[in-house]
């Protein structure tokens, strides 16, 4: 039996999305309304447009990465998100669920070297409205067998603050683990 996961996040997100347009809401009220979206897409070495599609990774100095059409982890497989100081700037930090931590896990040792391209439909500041979205990382990443994904994202910090209370909000609704 086949199952378009992406077709119904997509779906999902956008009866969240007009469910939360509905009322009247505070300042801080809005802000338990918010959500955001993520595309976690593997990279791949073809250039077979077919099989593959190009992430234009970047703002200032663009690079493009070959990616596979499909993600393999979305906003539902995340648990909670923040945003984190490091030297010299903040990062971005996604903590999965056990499905996705275990996806996470799986993709990491079996694609070692390659890249992970990070999409993201948020709500941008001021305006508070929700972009077209945008590639935010193509980060190579090492083994990861805890679940938690950290990234410099290609967003100010005010955007990723946005991103990440957005993947949080969406955390405490959904509830991907299966209960048995």
């Amino acid at each position: 039996m086949m199952f378009c996961g992406q077709r119904f996040n997509v779906y999902l997100l956008l009866a969240a999305t007009a469910a939360g347009w509905c009322g009247c809401a505070t300042e801080s009220g809005s802000h338990k309304k918010q959500l955001s979206s993520l595309r976690i897409h593997l990279e791949v070495n073809t250039d077979d447009p077919k099989s593959s599609e190009q992430a234009r990774i970047g703002r200032s100095t663009p690079e493009l990465v070959n990616v596979e059409p499909e993600p393999f982890l979305t906003e539902v497989h995340v648990k909670s998100a923040e945003v984190v100081d490091t030297p010299g700037g903040y990062a971005l930090r996604l903590k999965f669920g056990k499905q996705g931590g275990r996806l996470l896990e799986q993709y990491t040792t079996a694609n070692r070297g390659k890249r992970f391209a990070i999409f993201s439909k948020f709500v941008t500041p001021p305006a508070h409205k929700l972009n077209a979205g945008r590639w935010l990382a193509a980060p190579v990443l090492p083994h990861i067998g805890d679940g938690i994904l950290t990234f410099v994202p290609d967003a100010t910090r005010e955007e990723a603050v946005e991103i990440a209370r957005g993947l949080t909000n969406i955390g405490k609704k959904l509830d991907p683990e299966p209960k048995w």
